[in-house]
């Protein structure tokens, strides 16, 4: 790669662009979710807690490897892993932060393209039962179809429309990575953050203002919501599963286990701070988590439906589906409404998607040579056939398949690998002296035997919980060992990782009819072709990997497998 080193603007650029990679489509879609389905103010106790243990400390980590990593040129998970410690199986688990962020792109931009389409049919009057304009009358539900095509049991969900946005959607993303860090993604970032902030305010305020007295169409107080979200009880503070749920939230929402933070820190000099930054940018992400998308999504939603009927509620399904209709409740506000909560949802996606690009860029820039404009026409060569298949299949293929593989399990696997490597290998007396090179905020010194003990060994049994998840989940048997009751038969949890090994989740059921159990068998058959595009995307990267290191020995150039110079 000619020209110089790539740098950072300026911090603020940095903080944001890294908070925008943290911020996604979980903080105000899944977040909401798991706190009303775990308990509400039960979840979030486990969850601050595991944020703290867990989130926080391998934030730190993947800032202070990314910074390590790059003074020796290296700026994706392979060079990275591989220049802690000299054992050549390191750069192999790097490939974890190459192949998860073609797989989560690959799908994440399909959704990313949802929010496009809302925000534009929103501003323009849409999800209106009362206009005049027979196609301004569809509902969230209605829309969603329109834009994917998707029908029951079919497994064909073709749309022109959306296919044409998903096109311009993935443009856009490979046209700002053709820009660099700078102008791309820190540009990127310090318009969309402050803009996804700024409408997050405005609907978190108005919603408050619902009440029954006011709005015909509210049945309860939206203080109702945020009580039930925010006050912690102690109710499941035992359970397990809570637990298991909770920490998955703190992986999910702070984009840990995927190598776009080792990439971003990349790129930082040896005496730049990592540990205020680092701070700064993951409670910028817990400001528009907790306080932000646990002020949004749930009071509304309460107003107009009540409590109990939002409990068993997803995010996606609130957030797509339903929110487009009460926004109607707002008169003359709605479509601005409706564009302000689907364009935050699009700039919180956008920031995180163009992080998902950078690694791979990176690698095939450092180690390969790549001009940036042709890294990222790679990229996005890389992506189509994956994302094709994505938009043009029914989401219980590939698309759901990919989420589950890349965006849940694997984060867990490379995170996991990333701490050990810190703590265990490359040793917490040598991380910690790294992390505190440049440094603006003194870590608590109890941070220091978090990250060697705690961090390590909550994310094995986060891993173990995950592979092993029995059907009547873990609170059954942990309850069960101090009771008389009989333990439930065992048998694998169908979104356990042994239980999707088995497709559990794709199993016909009983009453299901013969339309759906020949569908449920065509899925089966495309989630054999899906694992075998993944296996093989991996093989790919870790086979330009081990190319790549053959030529930085034969160049002369740092590897990580002998002494670094």
């Amino acid at each position: 790669m000619s020209g110089k080193k790539e740098q950072w603007a300026s911090r603020v650029g940095l903080v944001l662009a890294m908070a925008g990679n943290a911020v996604g489509l979980g903080n105000f879609l899944r977040f909401p979710a798991q706190a009303a389905q775990n308990g509400g103010g039960a979840f979030l106790i486990p969850y601050l807690v595991s944020f703290l243990i867990l989130g926080l400390p391998l934030m730190w980590m993947e800032w202070g490897m990314g910074r390590f990593g790059g003074k020796f040129g290296h700026h994706s998970g392979p060079g990275i892993l591989q220049s802690m410690d000299r054992r050549p199986i390191w750069k192999y688990f790097g490939v974890f932060g190459l192949w998860s962020n073609l797989i989560i792109a690959a799908y994440y931009l399909y959704i990313e393209t949802w929010t496009m389409a809302y925000a534009g049919y929103s501003i323009i009057g849409g999800f209106n039962p009362g206009s005049k304009v027979p196609q301004l009358q569809m509902t969230g539900s209605q829309f969603m179809d329109f834009v994917t095509g998707e029908e029951d049991n079919q497994l064909l969900a073709v749309s022109a429309f959306g296919l044409a946005l998903f096109a311009i959607c993935i443009v856009i993303n490979v046209w700002v990575l053709t820009r660099g860090l700078a102008k791309g993604i820190e540009f990127v970032s310090k318009i969309g953050m402050p803009l996804l902030i700024v409408f997050g305010v405005i609907l978190a305020i108005r919603g408050l203002f619902i009440s029954p007295e006011n709005d015909v169409n509210a049945i309860e107080s939206p203080f109702k919501g945020l009580e039930y979200v925010w006050q912690p009880t102690f109710d499941s503070i035992w359970k397990p599963n809570v637990w298991v749920a909770a920490a998955g939230q703190v992986f999910f929402t702070l984009s840990i286990g995927m190598g776009s933070i080792n990439c971003y820190a990349s790129y930082l000099k040896e005496k730049h701070d990592v540990t205020l930054t680092g701070a700064t940018a993951a409670w910028t992400n817990e400001f528009c988590e907790v306080i932000l998308g646990g002020t949004i999504l749930i009071p509304i939603a309460v107003a107009y439906l009540g409590l109990e009927a939002v409990k068993s509620q997803g995010g996606f399904g609130l957030g797509f589906h339903v929110f487009p209709g009460l926004f109607q409740n707002w008169g003359w506000l709605a479509p601005a409404a409706g564009f302000m909560w689907f364009g935050l949802l699009f700039f919180a996606a956008i920031t995180s998607s163009l992080a998902m690009g950078q690694p791979i860029m990176a690698f095939l820039q450092s180690e390969f040579r790549l001009e940036r404009n042709q890294s990222a026409i790679a990229f996005g060569a890389m992506l189509l056939p994956f994302a094709v298949p994505c938009a043009i299949l029914h989401q219980e293929t590939f698309f759901n398949d990919f989420d589950y593989w890349a965006g849940t399990f694997c984060l867990v696997v490379f995170a996991l690998a990333e701490a050990v490597l810190f703590a265990w290998f490359f040793g917490m007396p040598r991380g910690w002296a790294e992390l505190m090179k440049g440094a603006e905020l003194r870590i608590p010194i109890v941070y220091y035997y978090i990250m060697g003990y705690v961090t390590p060994t909550f994310l094995i049994l986060i891993f173990l919980a995950n592979v092993f998840q029995p059907a009547a989940g873990w609170d059954r048997y942990a309850t069960g060992l101090f009771s008389n009751e009989p333990l439930p038969a065992w048998d694998w949890h169908k979104d356990g990782m042994i239980g999707k090994v088995l497709n559990y989740d794709v199993q016909a059921q009983p009453g299901d009819s013969p339309e759906r159990v020949a569908f449920l068998a065509k899925v089966r058959t495309w989630r054999i072709v899906d694992r075998l595009a993944m296996v093989g995307a991996f093989a790919f990267y870790a086979g330009l990997v081990h190319y790549a290191w053959k030529r930085r020995r034969r160049d002369g150039l740092h590897t990580g497998e002998e002494p670094a110079p």
